[in-house]
């Protein structure tokens, strides 16, 4: 929350953080909203093709997602959907790294929104189908920064972010407050009595 200095006026802001997990490569984008209006704060990758074992991974995303919600303090956390595919043992990885970012987040109490890969390009670009190039390109220009496109793990992760910051709106609400629908923060407030 901002306050301006000859102002009582209150201008809220919100962190945005935005994760594209991987197996081998993670993205993550940080943006912030005043007033409607987007800007990057941070962006980058997790090498994770370095470390020897799934579980030293596992273990570095974990702790990344948890340095970059201690030092940004994000109040929401958008992350993409998992996409089905024909190799199995694939999509199990892939399903554990989400997990493990989900959890960092869920442990510092961070909301979690999902959104489809599909979603997340018609909301950046208009198209669904749009390549990597194209969604980095059009980031870029909503968020008036020069992104490098070498790092489309963390172009994508600024996509899900900014996907989440155009559809946050249009989110029903729950007794007053807003929730979104499969986030996981809202299901563990209303199941409050079931959490171990």
């Amino acid at each position: 929350m901002i306050i301006t200095p000859n102002s009582s006026t209150v201008i809220k802001e919100k962190i945005i953080l935005g994760v594209d997990p991987g197996t081998q490569v993670a993205g993550y984008g940080v943006i912030s909203v005043k007033s409607g209006v987007m800007s990057m704060v941070q962006y980058g990758v997790v090498q994770l093709s370095k470390y020897s074992t799934y579980q030293l991974k596992l273990q570095k995303l974990y702790d990344t997602i948890l340095r970059l919600i201690d030092e940004y303090h994000p109040d929401e956390m958008a992350i993409e959907d998992p996409f089905f595919g024909k190799n199995v043992q694939a999509m199990l990885k892939l399903g554990r790294a989400q997990g493990v970012v989900m959890a960092a987040a869920l442990s510092r109490n961070v909301p979690i929104v999902e959104y489809a890969p599909r979603r997340i390009k018609q909301s950046v670009t208009g198209n669904g189908n749009a390549s990597k190039d194209q969604v980095s390109h059009m980031v870029g220009h909503l968020l008036k920064e020069n992104l490098d496109p070498q790092f489309f793990d963390a172009t994508d992760a600024l996509a899900i972010a900014v996907c989440h910051h155009f559809h946050e709106n249009a989110l029903p609400t729950v007794s007053g407050k807003k929730t979104k629908k499969g986030a996981w923060g809202a299901f563990v407030s209303e199941n409050s009595g079931r959490i171990l």
